[in-house]
């Protein structure tokens, strides 16, 4: 099994380097491949802020990328979770944290918008904290 690197990914959903993009496609030729929820938040950033490209797409490369043969989720339900919550209008960092809570935790924040927008993302049990 090898683990996949943000610029790998990055490499795989774009595209936009040729050389390595055909390098990373036979590196996953090759074998089994894992990505890490971690790498996938990175990911985001590098789509959303490096390229400019919208939530909508993002998820959608994400979703392409696991249906891929020999690429799996390193925690596919974490993973799985987040996305929806992110294509309901959650940022795809805040989704992941509050997916990984245990059974019964709250998840407590300050970001009113996130707050607001949980119920309709599936996010139960996000409190606000009052200042």
């Amino acid at each position: 099994m090898t683990s996949l690197d943000t610029n790998v990914v990055v490499r795989l959903i774009l595209g936009d380097d040729a050389k390595q993009a055909q390098a990373a496609e036979r590196l996953v030729a090759s074998g089994p491949c894992r990505v890490a929820a971690t790498v996938l938040l990175e990911c985001e950033w590098v789509l959303r802020a490096g390229y400019g490209l919208e939530a909508a797409t993002i998820a959608a490369s994400f979703r392409s990328l696991f249906e891929l043969e020999n690429i799996e989720a390193a925690e596919p339900t974490l993973i799985t979770r987040a996305l929806d919550a992110y294509a309901a209008g959650i940022d795809f960092a805040d989704a992941l944290h509050a997916k990984q809570r245990a059974p019964g935790e709250t998840f407590a924040t300050f970001d009113k918008a996130l707050a607001k927008r949980a119920g309709k993302a599936g996010l139960a049990d996000i409190t606000l904290i009052p200042v």
